[in-house]
């Protein structure tokens, strides 16, 4: 099967959107299908405000659509609502195609974050966005409702996986953790307004704490919080030993539609502490985690967990598992191309 995928989160970019679109392409292209990937980078594009990582492609539907046809897909996923998304799904339904979306993050709530812009204003522009695809791809329960409550129908669940060769207990720990004072808590992710970090960075439990990964809020709280070690983007053996060595993995946000920085902790054998929100409660379960509204309350949980029990449970999430079940929710074309417009 030839698979479009479009989507405006790609490398280079780094985040819980981008992994997973990579991981789940590996595993059908393992299966034997085609995966045409369209992104930012095949585009004329410009900074996204207030993040310039993230590129925003100028492309029109019609410009996308040529492309898309070139490829002849026997389905075209759309994986995010930014410009290449909204191109490609104004030229499915100009010419008739069928097409699946995802729902990968709170949307609403990033731009309420950004902008100021109150949420609720926010939906109607989501709302329209998915309502003529043939299914909206989520990941938990708790996103399924809340999309059912904005009156998004059409949902299919997909969920998440671990690269276990990659994440797992027996990897050494990051070198520069000998050096540090335990218990070492640790975050992964992206750094950003929205990830609630500074949440995390307030706490008060004992040791040292850890902050893995870049993005625009990074020099301003590494200039208010000098204690705290930064140690960029990560990735390879160099990620995999921040996982495995901590004691605790630190999940501060609110706004996350899943949380997969989560479960490669989990898989590493590191117990997790975070809020009572969605993604956490949907993801985790009080034998690996500690959930509570006070973060230095959810630390000290943590550190009370069973590390082996962590990783047993961790390794229960599948790219094999997830990339099936995108497959299954797939809406295939059935018309020929030769006169999309």
């Amino acid at each position: 099967m030839r698979i479009a995928l479009v989507t405006d989160a790609w490398a280079p970019q780094i985040n819980g959107v981008v992994r997973t679109l990579q991981s789940v392409r590996r595993e059908l292209e393992k299966m034997g299908h085609d995966i045409r990937v369209f992104s930012p980078d095949q585009f004329y594009s410009v900074p996204c405000p207030t993040y310039g990582e993230i590129k925003l492609a100028l492309v029109t539907a019609g410009a996308l659509g040529q492309a898309l046809a070139a490829v002849v897909p026997d389905a075209i996923h759309i994986a995010t609502e930014g410009p290449l998304g909204l191109a490609a799904r104004r030229w499915c339904r100009r010419n008739g195609f069928p097409f699946t979306t995802a729902y990968h993050t709170q949307f609403p709530d990033y731009v309420s974050k950004r902008t100021g812009l109150p949420s609720e204003w926010i939906w109607p522009f989501i709302r329209r966005f998915h309502a003529p695809s043939q299914a909206v791809l989520t990941a938990t329960d708790s996103v399924r409702r809340e999309l059912r409550a904005h009156g998004i129908g059409h949902l299919r669940h997909w969920g998440r996986g671990v690269d276990l060769d990659a994440f797992s207990p027996g990897v050494p720990p990051h070198p520069c953790y000998a050096q540090l004072a335990r218990p070492i808590q640790l975050y992964v992710g992206r750094v950003a307004v929205e990830k609630n970090i500074e949440a995390f960075l307030q706490t008060r439990q004992p040791g040292t704490k850890v902050v893995v990964g870049d993005g625009p809020a990074r020099a301003a709280l590494q200039a208010c919080y000098p204690d705290i070690l930064f140690l960029g983007a990560l990735s390879g053996a160099a990620l995999a030993g921040a996982y495995a060595g901590a004691d605790v993995f630190v999940f501060p946000s609110k706004t996350d539609t899943f949380g997969l920085v989560m479960i490669e902790a989990l898989a590493s054998g590191t117990p997790v502490a975070a809020y009572p929100v969605t993604g956490p409660i949907d993801v985790v379960t009080s034998d690996v985690a500690c959930l509570d509204a006070d973060l230095d309350v959810a630390i000290a949980g943590a550190l009370m967990r069973d590390r082996a029990r962590c990783a047993a449970f961790g390794s229960g999430f599948t790219w094999r598992r997830s990339a099936e079940q995108f497959l299954a929710a797939l809406a295939p074309i059935e018309e020929h191309f030769d006169e999309a417009a």
